[in-house]
C-alpha cells in the first residue's frame, strides 16, 4: 500500500522533474513517519489530506504576502492535527516532543558526510 498523493492541488507536495523534494531532512522524515503512519492504519488519506488543507488555507489567510511558505511546517502540523484528534497523542505529549527536540543543539540535525569525527 502506498499513500495516494495528490499531484496538483492545495495539498499536493513540492516536486521538481516530478520528484518529491525536501530541503532539509525533517522534512523528508515527516513525510516518511505520515506515510508509514497511514500504511499501518492510524489514519486515512482523506483525514490527512483535509486536515493538510485546513492549514494550508490558515495560511494562506494569515500569511504575509511576501511570507515564506514552508510546505512540510504546514504538512507537520496537519500530521500533528490528526494524530490528537484521533486520540494517538495527546497535545501535550506534541508539545513536550516540541520542545525536546528545540533544545537539541544547533547542527544536531544535519547531512552527514561532511568531514567531521562525531558519530550520532
Amino acid at each position: 500500500m502506498t499513500a495516494p498523493l495528490d499531484i496538483e492541488g492545495p495539498a499536493a507536495p513540492p516536486r521538481s522533474n516530478g520528484e518529491l523534494v525536501f530541503a532539509e531532512p525533517w522534512e523528508s522524515r515527516a513525510f516518511d513517519m505520515t506515510v508509514g503512519l497511514y500504511e499501518a492504519g492510524a489514519f486515512t488519506w482523506p483525514q490527512f489530506t483535509d486536515a493538510l488543507i485546513v492549514q494550508i488555507r490558515d495560511w494562506e489567510s494569515t500569511a504575509a504576502p511576501d511570507g515564506p511558505y514552508d510546505y512540510y511546517q504546514l504538512w507537520l502540523a496537519a500530521l500533528e492535527d490528526v494524530l490528537t484528534d484521533l486520540c494517538v497523542v495527546s497535545t501535550d505529549q506534541v508539545a513536550s516532543r516540541t520542545r525536546t527536540l528545540a533544545e537539541r543543539p544547533a547542527g544536531y540535525d544535519h547531512r552527514d558526510g561532511h568531514g567531521h569525527d562525531d558519530h550520532h
